[in-house]
């Protein structure tokens, strides 16, 4: 059997015995991204310098068959592993299963706040910022489902694109849906439409195409203007009475919990995708996503993102100090 020129990654788990035989199974992957398996029988004596147990990785040279060992102790950090397709063998088969998938699940969630807007069940506002927070945290959750095929970001984006068709026919008063603008809008005027929720979804939509996945600048444009600016309403709202003092629009409790939830947010997506193998977690990252979320906040209080719209200055101030930073 030969595995020469043939990318492979062998894990195995090796538990207390002083020697013992194996049955290893190799993973390679063809140019269509499917799994071939090959088990080997492999006679290992456990290292004396590695308490049990302990992590083995094998690698094949890339000019023979040979197989390089190195170890690793026990608080080697081990990351979920990722098939190259979730829902079907084939790439394409599999995005289109995953467009299907996380589109009903986003709609659903558009759907639940129209409802609860057109039965009034939260205040207006509320509502609104509801919509504002859970929408693109829950669309990002669903890019593992994906695959590593140049499809899968094209694919995703078409979520938050038809968003964008939505806000231009329902804001140029082409097309009337009450519980669309009751649920999104703040004085319940269809034309805002093509301000706030527009630059939202085009932020999500260029996001997913652009930086997708493997970059932390998708993560802090999307956190920043999801939890960040939804929740500096919200708490704004509640416990705003000392107000900025260029700003009487904004309060200190607003930014701080802008750039709290911010930061907090970006940390966990980025635990999130770190786990899926699509970046490497490490504190440089986190302190980058501390000064993207602190930078946003200041940037949000200011007067210009009353007069602009903080859904359109929110994510460009992250893209630009992303980019910066990271």
């Amino acid at each position: 059997m030969s595995l020469t020129h043939t990318p492979v990654t062998l894990t195995m788990i090796c538990r207390s015995s002083s020697s013992t035989t194996f049955t290893c199974c190799f993973q390679r992957f063809d140019p269509l991204h499917r799994f071939t398996h090959i088990s080997i029988p492999i006679s290992l004596t456990k290292p004396s310098s590695f308490s049990t147990p302990f992590l083995t990785l094998f690698k094949p040279s890339s000019s023979s068959s040979s197989l390089t060992l190195t170890t690793q102790p026990p608080q080697a950090r081990r990351k979920f592993a990722l098939p190259a397709t979730m829902l079907h063998q084939n790439p394409l088969v599999s995005d289109i299963c995953a467009l299907a998938v996380s589109g009903a699940i986003a709609f659903s969630f558009l759907r639940f706040f129209e409802e609860t807007a057109k039965r009034s069940l939260f205040d207006q506002k509320l509502n609104r910022k509801l919509v504002h927070v859970s929408i693109g945290l829950i669309f990002m959750l669903c890019w593992p489902l994906y695959s590593s095929d140049g499809w899968g970001p094209i694919l995703a984006s078409l979520i938050p694109g038809i968003n964008i068709i939505r806000m231009l026919v329902i804001g140029l008063g082409i097309y009337k849906d009450e519980a669309t603008v009751k649920s999104m809008s703040r004085f319940g005027d269809y034309r805002e439409l093509l301000k706030g929720p527009l630059y939202y979804a085009a932020t999500i939509t260029l996001a997913s195409i652009i930086y997708w996945r493997t970059s932390p600048i998708s993560i802090a444009a999307i956190c920043n203007l999801c939890a960040g600016d939804g929740l500096a309403d919200i708490v704004g709202r509640r416990f705003g009475d000392k107000k900025i003092p260029y700003n009487r629009n904004k309060s200190y409790a607003g930014s701080i919990a802008m750039a709290a939830a911010g930061f907090l947010t970006s940390v966990g997506y980025m635990s999130y995708f770190s786990w899926f193998g699509y970046m490497e977690g490490s504190l440089k990252l986190v302190l980058g996503f501390l000064v993207v979320s602190v930078v946003t906040a200041l940037v949000e209080s200011l007067p210009i993102s009353t007069e602009l719209d903080d859904n359109l200055t929110v994510p460009l101030t992250s893209i630009l100090v992303g980019t910066v930073i990271f």
